[in-house]
């Protein structure tokens, strides 16, 4: 496990050589705010992060539904019962292993691990620019179609879950990466994906975190050159 700070945010990667995984936990004055849960292993070190801080987890923020992002939900809830579990009404579904699809929506199957066994459910289900302490929600469908994004509205920090992978160079969701293919593998519609991507940049972000690679400062350049490949790949 590694932690690395940044203002208020912190991020904490799990196996970062092989398959990183990054948790964040954003500083509030009352607590931590956990943003996704990574994989069912990483519960102690994400409490053993909180515990370093010197705040406890007061809120579980999660960008989207997928194993890597809600696996440690069962066993945090069992630490904390108390603390309640954030998720946008869309993904609410897939976290219920509902992958059935809106009309409106891209005709093609849900992809990546969707949780089967989960016990936890969600208490508050998140809207476009719902407020969580200092974050500001952000629908960013296309690797999901529930995909949330969070915007530190004191710092501009974004925290993008999969929208975009900095791992093995910076890409918008479902533009495959050789040396790191997961998240295109696991996205849903690229084409959703793009809007969603050219949607974040419009936030002029100042910092961009992601759920799979490093922290990125003044990233709205390389984000606009993500965007630029992946449309030359969709024409």
């Amino acid at each position: 496990m590694r932690v690395i700070g940044n203002g208020h945010l912190y991020q904490v990667t799990f196996m970062a050589k092989v398959f990183p995984v990054n948790c964040y936990l954003v500083e509030e004055e009352d607590g931590l705010t956990l943003i996704d849960a990574g994989l069912g292993f990483c519960a102690k070190g994400i409490m053993k992060a909180a515990a370093s801080i010197g705040k406890p987890i007061t809120k579980i923020v999660l960008t989207h539904a997928h194993d890597d992002h809600v696996g440690a939900l069962d066993p945090l809830k069992e630490l904390m019962p108390e603390v309640p579990v954030y998720i946008s009404i869309r993904d609410n579904r897939l976290m219920n292993n509902d992958r059935s699809l809106e009309s409106h929506e891209e005709q093609t199957p849900i992809k990546g691990g969707v949780p089967k066994k989960l016990k936890t459910r969600a208490n508050v289900l998140l809207k476009e620019n719902d407020i969580v302490g200092s974050l500001k929600a952000i629908e960013t469908p296309g690797h999901t179609p529930g995909s949330m994004s969070f915007l530190d509205t004191r710092t501009k920090a974004l925290i993008a879950g999969d929208a975009f992978q900095t791992r093995s160079g910076t890409a918008v969701a479902g533009e495959l990466k050789p040396l790191f293919p997961f998240p295109s593998f696991g996205t849903w519609s690229k084409k959703t994906a793009l809007v969603s991507a050219k949607k974040l940049v419009s936030y002029e972000p100042q910092l961009l975190a992601v759920g799979h690679g490093e922290m990125i400062e003044n990233p709205v350049r390389v984000m606009e050159q993500a965007i630029d490949n992946l449309e030359r790949k969709l024409r």
